[in-house]
């Protein structure tokens, strides 16, 4: 038995390291390969593999229906969660699921982003350990619009760090202080809407602190755009904010007395407008026991609680004064309520200030009564104050609970933050006014950020790698931004404009300045500016922007006053000298001082975007996109058409494009190649070479893929985290040979010991992998690396048996009929190389002992020729010596004669001793003459063929004529004999096609 080169060092590398080779190592290596997928398989239930778990690995990426279909069958069997890359896609069930328990915890800890199933609690960790282990703070932004699960995602993400991260009492403290905001903030700043039973009606940005050992030591809340508005009007089958109800609910008899409330939600004109006091999913009661709880665990003291519950109890009472006129126009309180008690203010000066205001004209300060109209906005106006600011004074307060020990503002000094980015989501309702022009905006600021941070900078990193990948086209919604933003230029400029200028300012005549200023915009469209099937459906009191997730049509009504946002002076004057301490905080003694006019609501607002922009782009992102799935809020329902504009507003398809563009990792040469070098022997322990050859030759060695990663100037960037992960895998399995190897080298001059096997095994399978790969290629080759000193011996004896297998394996391939294809070819070589055009393409292919079939050939013919055998056969093309008329025949080769054969007949027998040439062009063409002896009679002269394979035949022909030098190739025409003496011409030109024609002076003329 012969064995192959490569079998027989296997073999001997088995004999003589059994270290690497006994089973227990060899199911080790099996396992260090295969770990990833038994581990990932063995953790996710039969039902996970319903869809990719992550969207890059989607076949037809760039499809959007198979983006959709996707999420539809994962959301069908319960697995809500999906990755982009590192972008995590969350659909709300609209139900419990039993996903979300400490040891679902516990099995996400420490877990690499994409061993398991993707999951909230995976993106929690992922930012957790980055934050760690970089130094670098951390935001995870989760966005979506109303309803979509927003506010639940940011909640398991808080609860995953309360319960996970490292803790002592002071710790675990901070932890549930962290925990319990969320139930306050909901129930003052969420309410039910169409959409949602518990939209977020703020936007939220906290930041979480943590100390140098990864400890949550304290946060910070940013809020943003209460949506004051609520406090007085709700839509049809909406709600006030939660609060009210669960006062009303949940407040004990005597609690509701003191306050002089009844437990009928329909008693108050402020919660009666959407009509909509109960809703089936909320328990209003026992939410109040978990705000009265998590007032208490946040800090609040009995009498903070009650101070609280009196400006609640207030803006109820505020919202059933009544009104009426006297005879003179001039207006009174109707209604005998605790307002001012409530409030802790003087009762006739708050009567006074909801029914007159005051005036100053020269210097002199006038009183003048307020209509009817005026005393019903001074009361909403109020009231709307009042629970804005009170909730401004909540978010303060909670902010000093979680404050780091000492320090009572926004900082982490030494420490690392992770923050959080709750805020509304992208609103298009039936009715769109003010507050919804802000949250889009806002929406659009985010997509903005999501451009910058993902998109841009992605593609940017890339070109100055030299990294060659497909350009991803997308939106820049920078347009519609400056739109609304730009200084001078903007809506909110102009918004701000309108209600500063003096004269008679109203909501039409902001809605005409926009026209005249902005007209012509392409995201700009009002009905005068419209077409007309555009104006049959937008009311002449609208302007519509064509925000990146579609078009919005806003009505101007309300958005001055809203803007303005704006107390009488007289109001605040009252309630600056309230006796509630929170009223006395939120209402400053130097507001009323204070001539200069406060910033608008709008322009607030936008500032405070711009910060909030700042604060992102100074973190490391992950994201979060939430999508309902139905607007029903019903569980299993999938709507398409809703979930399909959901993905183009938050850009999914253009950010899968880029993460398959692009990839998921990336690494210097230096950091790379340091970190997994003990993978490869080439570059253990160390690389002498340039970094970018030790990182190829490390990557080769574990068996990347060429899809799976490129080489940049001075970084490495993988594609599938998944390759990662195998490598992290393998590298955490090598640590103890690691060990192994630094004590060896220690004792690599003593004898072979314990102490040195596994060093001195490693320099001599090294020596054998390196010999593996370089053995000789053929006899002649003499190279042979240098061997260690102890495998001298082994690698003479290797050297010698090598020698000796590649000469067996030589004379073993020379078959007979390897020997005679190779003699036809090197006869071929010597006639036809550098001389016929179609040579080249005959190299490569095999000549075949005939081109006919046996049963090709008439049973007659062979009759006829006894005992002469047929060695070779193949159809050919004879063409008439006069006029050139084309007529099929088969050629057939016996060892002494050929003969051209008609069907049944023998037309003409050639003697191999009686042929004098045979005759081709030069060029491409098949076409041949096999020139005769003119006194033979039995011959009527030269023979003109045409077959397909020319070289072939004529080789053939020649070998068994032993005419091999009688070959001619011409280059321009062949002459051949006619019978009686006369002489034909075939000429040959080139042309792009094979034509065989009569030509001139009857010549044969073949193009070719």
């Amino acid at each position: 038995t012969v064995t192959t080169s490569t079998g027989v060092l296997t073999r001997l590398i088995q004999i003589m390291f059994p270290l690497y080779f006994s089973p227990a190592v060899s199911l080790q290596e099996v396992d260090v390969e295969g770990r990833v997928r038994l581990v990932m398989e063995s953790a996710l239930t039969a039902r996970d593999r319903v869809g990719v778990q992550d969207f890059v690995l989607l076949e037809n990426y760039n499809s959007e229906a198979a983006f959709i279909e996707n999420l539809r069958r994962r959301f069908r069997e319960n697995l809500i969660y999906t990755y982009i890359g590192s972008v995590l896609v969350s659909v709300n069930p609209y139900k419990e699921l039993e996903i979300y328990s400490k040891q679902q915890m516990e099995r996400y800890r420490g877990v690499s982003f994409y061993e398991i199933s993707p999951h909230i609690y995976a993106v929690s960790d992922n930012t957790y350990r980055a934050m760690r282990t970089e130094r670098k703070d951390q935001c995870i932004l989760i966005s979506g619009e109303s309803g979509a699960g927003k506010t639940e995602a940011s909640k398991k993400i808080l609860l995953y760090y309360a319960v996970t991260c490292p803790a002592n009492d002071h710790m675990a403290a901070l932890g549930d202080r962290l925990l319990q905001s969320n139930p306050v903030l909901e129930a003052f700043g969420n309410a039910k809407t169409l959409r949602n039973d518990n939209s977020s009606r703020f936007g939220k940005y906290m930041d979480v602190q943590f100390d140098f050992r990864g400890a949550p030591v304290g946060g910070h809340i940013l809020n943003y755009l209460l949506e004051k508005s609520r406090v007085v009007h709700q839509n049809h089958g909406e709600r006030n904010f939660h609060i009210f109800y669960q006062l009303l609910d949940g407040g004990d008899d005597d609690l509701l007395n003191t306050l002089g409330l009844d437990r009928n939600p329909q008693n108050y004109n402020y919660l009666v407008k959407g009509n909509c006091p109960r809703v089936s999913s909320i328990s209003d009661k026992n939410n109040w026991k978990v705000v009265m709880k998590a007032l208490s665990v946040i800090g609040f003291t009995e009498a903070e609680v009650q101070k609280l519950l009196n400006v609640i109890a207030s803006v109820l009472h505020l919202g059933n004064a009544q009104f009426g006129e006297g005879e003179e126009g001039e207006t009174y309180i109707t209604t005998e309520t605790q307002i001012a008690n409530l409030l802790g203010v003087d009762g006739s000066a708050l009567t006074e200030a909801l029914t007159h205001k005051k005036l100053t004209a020269k210097g002199e300060e006038m009183i003048s009564p307020l209509s009817f109209e005026q005393a019903m906005s001074a009361r909403d106006a109020l009231a709307k104050a009042v629970y804005g600011r009170t909730f401004t004074w909540l978010v303060e307060k909670l902010n000093q609970s979680l404050a780091l020990r000492d320090e009572i503002h926004h900082s982490s000094k030494g420490g690392s933050v992770i923050g959080l980015l709750d805020i509304y989501g992208f609103e298009v309702l039936q009715h769109n006014s003010f507050e919804q022009f802000c949250i889009n905006y806002c929406n659009e600021k985010l997509q903005q950020l999501f451009i910058e941070l993902t998109l841009r900078s992605e593609q940017e990193e890339y070109e100055t790698e030299g990294i060659a990948w497909e350009t991803v086209q997308y939106f820049d919604n920078k347009i519609i931004c400056d739109l609304i933003e730009e200084k001078h230029k903007g809506i909110i400029s102009i918004l701000d404009e309108e209600c500063l200028r003096p004269g008679e300012a109203c909501d039409i005549s902001f809605l005409e300045k926009l026209e005249d200023r902005l007209g012509g915009h392409p995201h700009f469209v009002t009905h005068k500016l419209a077409n007309g099937k555009t104006r049959r459906v937008m009311s002449r009191e609208e302007f519509r922007l064509l925000h990146y997730a579609g078009e919005v049509n806003y009505n101007v009504n309300g958005f001055l006053d809203k803007n303005n946002d704006s107390l009488s002076r007289n109001l605040k004057e009252v309630m600056c000298q309230s006796e509630n301490q929170i009223l006395s905080y939120c209402f400053r003694r130097e507001e009323v001082i204070d001539q200069k006019r406060s910033e608008m609501a709008a322009s607030q607002f936008k500032n405070s975007l711009m910060k909030l922009m700042e604060i992102l782009m100074s973190k490391e992102p992950s994201y979060v996109r939430c999508i309902k799935p139905n607007d029903a809020k019903q569980p299993g329902k999938f709507d398409e058409v809703l979930v399909r504009h959901q993905v183009k507003y938050l850009g999914l398809m253009e950010n899968l494009r880029v993460r398959r563009a692009g990839f998921a990792y990336r690494r210097r040469f230096e950091a790379f190649l340091q970190r997994y070098k003990p993978l490869c022997p080439e570059t253990w322990p160390n690389w002498h070479g340039r970094l970018v050859d030790g990182v190829s030759t490390l990557v080769n060695h574990l068996g990347y893929k060429p899809e799976e990663y490129k080489l940049g100037r001075s970084k490495i960037f993988i594609r599938f985290p998944k390759t990662l992960f195998t490598t992290e895998d393998m590298l955490e399995a090598k640590r103890p040979d690691i060990g192994q190897f630094i004590k060896g080298f220690i004792y690599r001059h003593e004898e072979y010991c314990l102490e040195n096997e596994y060093f001195l095994d490693h320099v001599r399978y090294s020596f054998l992998k390196n010999l593996r790969k370089n053995l000789p290629q053929n006899v002649l080759d003499k190279s042979w690396p240098t061997p260690p000193p102890s495998l001298v011996e082994a690698s003479e004896h290797l050297r010698t048996l090598n020698m000796r297998n590649m000469v067996m394996k030589y004379c073993r391939r020379v078959q007979p009929e390897w020997k005679k294809q190779m003699m036809q070819k090197v006869v071929a070589s010597e006639i036809f190389k550098d001389q016929k055009d179609s040579y080249p393409h005959s190299v490569g292919r095999l000549f075949l002992d005939s081109r006919l079939e046996r049963e090709q050939i008439n049973l007659k013919v062979v009759q006829t020729l006894g005992n002469d055998k047929v060695q070779y056969g193949i159809s050919v093309v004879k063409y008439d010596r006069r006029g050139f008329k084309p007529r099929p025949r088969q050629l057939l080769l016996t060892n002494t004669f050929a003969v051209l054969v008609d069907r049944t007949k023998i037309k003409q027998r050639i003697d191999y001793a009686a042929l004098r040439g045979i005759s081709v062009s030069s060029l491409s063409d098949g076409m041949f003459v096999l020139h005769m002896p003119s006194e033979d009679n039995k011959q009527k002269g030269d023979v003109v063929l045409h077959c397909d394979h020319v070289i072939e035949l004529v080789t053939k022909l020649a070998m068994m004529a032993n005419k091999t030098s009688y070959v001619n190739v011409n280059p321009g025409s062949i002459r051949f004999a006619v019978a009686r003496g006369k002489e034909g011409i075939v000429d040959f030109v080139r042309g792009s096609e094979l034509k065989v024609t009569k030509g001139k002076r009857g010549h044969l003329l073949v193009v070719s």
